[in-house]
C-alpha cells in the first residue's frame, strides 16, 4: 500500500482494524476459519439483500464506544471504533458486490 506523506496516522489505523479482522477479536469470535468475505459478517446481509444489518452494528458501535471511553477508557473505546471501521469495509464490499451486473 502506498502512504502519502502527512498520511501516515490514518495507516497505522487502517493497519489496527485490519489486525483487529484477521487475527484480534473478529477472527476469535467469527471467522469460523473462513476468508472474510465468507464470514457471517457479509453472509447474513448477503441473504437479507441488504447492508442494513452492517449500517446498524456501525451505528450502535460508534455510540458504544462514547459510553465505553466514560467507563472503561480509551483502549475500549478505540476497540469499538475499529470495529466500526470493519463493519464500514464489509457495507463497502456489499455495496460493491451488489452493483455488479448479474449473469
Amino acid at each position: 500500500m502506498k502512504i502519502e506523506p502527512g498520511y501516515e496516522s490514518i495507516a497505522t489505523v487502517l493497519q489496527e482494524a485490519l489486525d483487529q479482522a484477521q487475527s484480534g477479536k473478529g477472527k476469535e469470535r467469527h471467522a469460523n476459519d473462513l476468508p472474510f468475505e465468507e464470514q457471517p459478517i457479509l453472509a447474513i446481509n448477503r441473504m437479507i439483500g441488504s447492508p442494513d444489518g452492517l449500517v446498524y452494528q456501525v451505528i450502535k458501535k460508534s455510540l458504544e464506544s462514547k459510553r465505553l471511553l466514560q467507563i472503561k477508557g480509551k483502549d475500549a473505546a478505540i476497540r469499538e471504533l475499529l470495529g466500526v471501521m470493519n463493519y464500514s469495509a464489509a457495507a463497502i464490499i456489499l455495496i460493491r458486490e451488489q452493483e455488479k451486473p448479474k449473469e
